[in-house]
C-alpha cells in the first residue's frame, strides 16, 4: 500500500517562503510522476507543479518563477519551495503521485499566507 506524508504547511507573511515535503512509502513504480495540488475553501483541487521520474517539470501559471518542485535524494521524496508567497497563495497543499495506473493523494497540509 503507497502512502504519502506532507509536511511544511504553516502560517507566513505575504512576501515569506514555505518548503513542503512529501515522502512516498510503499511498492512505488521507478516510473512515476509526483506533483503538488492545492485546494482553497470553495473552490476545486488544482495543479501546482508536477515532476517526472525523469525530471522534467510543469507549473501553474500562477505559480512560475515563485514555486519549485524537486525531487530529494531519497526516492520518491517531493519538495514544493515557495517564494514571494502571496494571500491567494492560502489553500490546503496536497502531495499526488501517480504509479503502476493508479493516483495516491496525501492527507494535505495548510499554507496559510496573510497580507
Amino acid at each position: 500500500q503507497v502512502q504519502l506524508v506532507e509536511s511544511g504547511g504553516d502560517l507566513v507573511q505575504a512576501g515569506g517562503s514555505l518548503r513542503l515535503s512529501c515522502a512516498a512509502s510503499g511498492s512505488i513504480s521507478s516510473n512515476n510522476a509526483m506533483g503538488w495540488y492545492r485546494q482553497a475553501p470553495g473552490k476545486q483541487r488544482d495543479l501546482v507543479a508536477a515532476i517526472s521520474s525523469g525530471g522534467r517539470t510543469n507549473y501553474a501559471d500562477s505559480v512560475k518563477g515563485r514555486f519549485t518542485i524537486s525531487r530529494g535524494n531519497a526516492k520518491n521524496t517531493l519538495y514544493l519551495q515557495m517564494n514571494s508567497l502571496k494571500p491567494e497563495d492560502t489553500a490546503v497543499y496536497y502531495c499526488n503521485l501517480v504509479s503502476d495506473y493508479r493516483t495516491y493523494w496525501g492527507q494535505g497540509t495548510q499554507v496559510t499566507v496573510s497580507s
